[in-house]
């Protein structure tokens, strides 16, 4: 409930200002704001007083909020998969996210042009995406775009110390 009390208070202080928010003139400001001028400005921005008195801490945060409130933030699935990510961390075992080292993180594209015509793959938290198709491995995934079985981490490029087929 706090926190989104916390955010309602912070849209509200900014829909009070005129459209169009010149966000770099904002961050810049920070920067010739005093301490405890950004402990205000961290009230406003947050409705809520400042945790600490170090300058470079409250430039960061509110740097980031203003842009955050500005451009959006996160985006759901991205923190999700942060979620997640911290979670595996936390538990101390490995998993789906992070338990095959070749595997780049959910959201990475990997491109390869193939026949003169540029694919590109998103890695998904579970499988691969392309051209709107999900597949459950890399291999999949490139054996629909060739139409032959390969080595999806070698078509990529992501095995180290193999060389991908021409």
């Amino acid at each position: 409930m706090k926190k989104n009390t916390r955010k309602s208070a912070a849209k509200a202080a900014l829909a009070r200002q005129p459209e169009g928010i010149d966000v770099l003139a904002e961050l810049a400001a920070l920067k010739a704001m005093t301490v405890p001028e950004l402990q205000g400005k961290w009230r406003v921005m947050f409705g809520e007083p400042a945790p600490n008195a170090s300058r470079g801490n409250l430039e960061l945060r509110i740097g980031y909020r203003i842009q955050e409130l500005a451009h959006g933030g996160i985006e759901p699935a991205t923190r999700r998969t942060l979620d997640a990510l911290a979670a595996e961390v936390a538990s101390g075992a490995p998993g789906p996210l992070i338990a095959d080292p070749r595997r780049p993180i959910p959201g990475t594209k990997l491109v390869r042009e193939w026949q003169g015509e540029e694919h590109v793959v998103t890695v998904l938290t579970e499988g691969f995406e392309w051209q709107g198709l999900r597949f459950k491995s890399l291999s999949a995934a490139v054996r629909a775009i060739t139409g032959s079985h390969w080595n999806g981490w070698k078509f990529f490029g992501l095995a180290h110390g193999a060389e991908a087929r021409p």
